[in-house]
């Protein structure tokens, strides 16, 4: 089984997407406002209504994170489409996500998933349907047994856990800068360059730097003019390319584990 590729490919999720116990920390930032647009000089024509509004402001390094907790703030649910490149192959993995408690289903397309893999997280329990298993069945991956998988599965729950993610975010954000708005599926976006410290991020979740790691990870975010919900991610990373995209935030969504008559052993 390529249980592996799938830990490692489902990891990336949450740091892309940044999935929170939403809190708003705001605090001013020391120095140069990255983001900020200044007013307009109002014209003769300009209307006492239009007086009254306030300048449009875009979000800077100091308030980049607060906005984005902010946003998310009681959507504990999202869809998303991961699309990786790396060594010349492709894959894919499209699924849902719970915030609160963490769960979640996915679909796999790819050589590094013997083509396709199912995965269904339930209640801290792994469920995995495989290319050399019957259709429609799955094996019962447990963090707390002796599976010589359960190590692995236990490691990707804890890079799951939505605080560890800002804890990471927190400590390794190093600059966010405003890009320019435009529109996305129908919807005003903001683009944002957001680069993290890659060092600091990890070593906030607990982590160490692997080698050849790069010093910082500049992501590409394109988040909600209004809303401050992020819909598209991408970033690179050691000859990696990714393109994460979001919908569908705080609708409801029902995830379950596969029926006992659907479990085998391996």
């Amino acid at each position: 089984m390529k249980f592996r590729a799938a830990v490692a490919t489902v990891a990336t999720l949450p740091l892309a997407l940044g999935l929170a116990d939403c809190g708003n920390n705001d605090k001013p930032e020391a120095g140069r406002d990255w983001g900020k647009v200044p007013a307009a000089t109002p014209t003769a024509a300009t209307t006492a209504e239009s007086l009254k509004q306030a300048p449009v402001v875009h979000l800077n390094t100091a308030s980049f994170l607060p906005a984005m907790k902010k946003g998310m703030a009681g959507k504990n649910s999202v869809r998303t489409t991961l699309r990786m490149v790396a060594g010349g192959q492709t894959m894919t993995v499209t699924g849902v996500q719970t915030m609160n408690p963490v769960a979640m289903q996915l679909d796999m397309k790819g050589a590094a998933f013997d083509g396709r893999m199912k995965m269904i997280l339930v209640k801290d329990i792994a469920y995995l349907s495989t290319s050399d298993l019957p259709a429609g069945k799955y094996v019962k991956v447990d963090p707390d047994s002796n599976d010589p998988m359960a190590a692995t599965l236990g490691s990707m729950l804890d890079d799951l856990d939505p605080t560890k993610t800002f804890d990471a975010f927190d400590a390794g954000l190093q600059r966010a800068q405003y890009i320019k708005t435009e529109t996305l599926d129908g919807r005003k976006v903001d683009r944002y360059a957001v680069t993290v410290d890659v060092a600091a991020a990890m070593k906030a979740q607990g982590e160490k730097v692997v080698a050849g790691m790069p010093k910082s990870l500049v992501y590409t975010i394109w988040m909600g003019s209004a809303d401050r919900l992020m819909y598209k991610v991408v970033f690179e990373m050691q000859g990696v390319s990714a393109t994460m995209t979001a919908s569908d935030w705080g609708k409801p969504v029902t995830i379950k584990a596969p029926a006992a008559k659907d479990i085998v052993r391996r």
